[in-house]
């Protein structure tokens, strides 16, 4: 293997978490009258709503001011019940014990809080894999700033230029190349329709850049 270390992001990457977060907004904006097409709300995909807010969007289709403390709390409620059988991504259980076997230190790298990944990795009984596991509050900015990877970099005491991230999202792209790391892009339903001119490589899916990846780890 060419790389001291492979950083992954988590939703969309490891767990298929963002179609069900974007059908919950999309349900959301439907219910006021209004559309949200996948290539506007991808702006805040792999961020948070300092990037781009769906709240201040639909506030300024309608005009209206909601109570998002009430509408936050239904949104998340119905997002926990779609995901409660979701697994890991296809293939993505199969890459990390391959490789696991080649001793190259394994980290996650989320712009989600710890609560939210943490709980996810345990359930699927993945945390096992990773050496580190950084996320939001662990750095002083989130993506698309590149101090989550730094701050992950700094842990493994690794120089960015030898390691690999992989993605999802532009957000995660940018801030993986401004912190010196090389990108693959493994697009899933909600970021397909994402231009990543910037990757290293950017495959169909998860899958087939599992695929790719294990036969480099042999």
């Amino acid at each position: 293997m060419k790389w001291r270390a492979i950083l992954f992001d988590f939703d969309g990457i490891l767990v298929d978490t963002e179609w069900a977060i974007y059908s919950a907004w999309r349900d959301c904006f439907a219910a006021h009258g209004q559309e949200l097409p996948l290539e506007i709300y991808t702006r805040c995909i792999g961020s948070d709503f300092q990037t781009w807010s769906p709240k201040t969007y639909l506030e300024e289709l309608t005009g209206k001011d909601f109570d998002w403390e009430k509408m936050d709390s239904e949104r998340q409620q119905v997002i926990v019940a779609e995901l409660a059988d979701e697994g890991p991504m296809v293939g993505a259980l199969d890459l990390l014990e391959a490789l696991q076997s080649t001793e190259i230190p394994l980290a996650v790298v989320s712009s989600s809080s710890h609560h939210w990944v943490d709980g996810w990795l345990e359930r699927l009984g993945m945390k096992k894999y990773f050496t580190e596991v950084v996320c939001r509050g662990d750095a002083p900015r989130i993506k698309p700033a590149p101090d989550l990877w730094i701050e992950a970099l700094r842990r493994l005491q690794c120089d960015g230029k030898a390691c690999l991230a992989i993605e999802d999202s532009r957000n995660g792209l940018l801030s993986a190349k401004e912190a010196g790391l090389q990108v693959w892009i493994a697009p899933n339903r909600v970021t397909s329709c994402l231009a990543f001119a910037e990757a290293d490589r950017c495959f169909v899916d998860f899958a087939e850049m599992a695929n790719n990846l294990m036969d480099a780890a042999r």
